[in-house]
């Protein structure tokens, strides 16, 4: 799945092409894309709309256009954006909708699994949408440890499970997850609520610099992702623990384990990531609380 390094790295390639252009004509080929809405009825709003910015929110692209309508594109499992000159892009089955752009130019979606979405939003409603379903964005200033404990505070889930809901922390997926808790030294089944300051602080660097990692690398391409220009991004040749049961892991050698956390494949380093270790070292000792009487 498309996670914020995928997206910010479509975005970054893309702004060059689209912002200042016109929609000049517009196929959606698939209801899903856009329902409940009708295909014909949401390409016709979409044409003669001229790009004023290409911006990223968690996992979404947003298309703001001079009108002050917003376009919100979410990849979901499989979505991908591919941009070229007129008729260059070829044949694909899994071709979903393209946007001709007034200078000759197409940018395609295609979607293998059918799952990604397209909304037409009016200017005073994606800051409501968007507020509702996502945190914080962890490459703002504004994601700090503080604030990302108060999110966590109380919380009984696996530390994994947590920051996959998009309301914790705004654009973060199963790959970089695993990469942040290696980085940090977290198990990922350790309990949310229990991450004491120094944890939390070292996890919310460890978030932002697997997902700077991703970006410098245009992102992990596993199956279907690739940047708009069609080449696969090379991220999943930097993993640190992502994917790699069975090999010694780059910090202490012990192999790489595999669990299940939030219902997803995880991977850990069963030393580095000791769930006993990191629980001890959250609570004081006896004598500590002995000498603090």
């Amino acid at each position: 799945m498309p996670e914020l390094p995928e997206v910010e790295t479509i975005r970054l390639a893309l702004e060059p092409h689209v912002v200042g252009r016109t929609f000049e004509r517009v196929e959606i080929d698939d209801r899903r894309l856009v329902r409940p809405f009708e295909p014909l009825v949401v390409a016709a709003e979409l044409e003669g709309e001229r790009v004023a910015a290409l911006e990223r929110r968690g996992k979404y692209l947003i298309v703001r256009f001079e009108s002050g309508r917003v376009l919100l594109i979410h990849l979901r499992m499989t979505g991908s954006l591919r941009h070229g000159p007129a008729g260059k892009l070829g044949d694909d089955p899994y071709r979903r909708a393209v946007v001709k752009l007034d200078d000759g130019s197409d940018m395609a979606y295609r979607d293998v699994r059918r799952f990604g979405t397209w909304h037409l939003l009016e200017p005073h409603e994606l800051e409501d949408y968007l507020a509702r379903r996502l945190g914080r964005e962890p490459l703002e200033r504004t994601f700090t440890a503080k604030r990302l404990g108060e999110r966590l505070s109380g919380r009984r889930a696996p530390i994994k499970a947590a920051l996959l809901d998009q309301r914790t922390v705004a654009g973060l997926g199963n790959i970089y997850v695993d990469e942040a808790l290696w980085r940090a030294g977290i198990h990922p089944l350790r309990e949310a609520g229990t991450l004491d300051v120094d944890e939390l602080a070292r996890l919310t660097r460890a978030i932002r610099d697997a997902l700077r990692a991703g970006i410098r690398s245009q992102g992990a391409s596993l199956r279907d992702y690739a940047q708009p220009d069609g080449r696969r991004g090379r991220a999943q040749e930097r993993f640190r623990v992502y994917g790699r049961t069975g090999e010694p892991c780059l910090r202490c050698g012990t192999p790489i384990e595999k669990t299940r956390a939030g219902g997803r494949g995880t991977w850990y380093c069963p030393s580095c990531q000791s769930q006993a270790a990191s629980r001890s070292a959250s609570r004081p000792s006896r004598s500590s609380r002995q000498s603090s009487v």
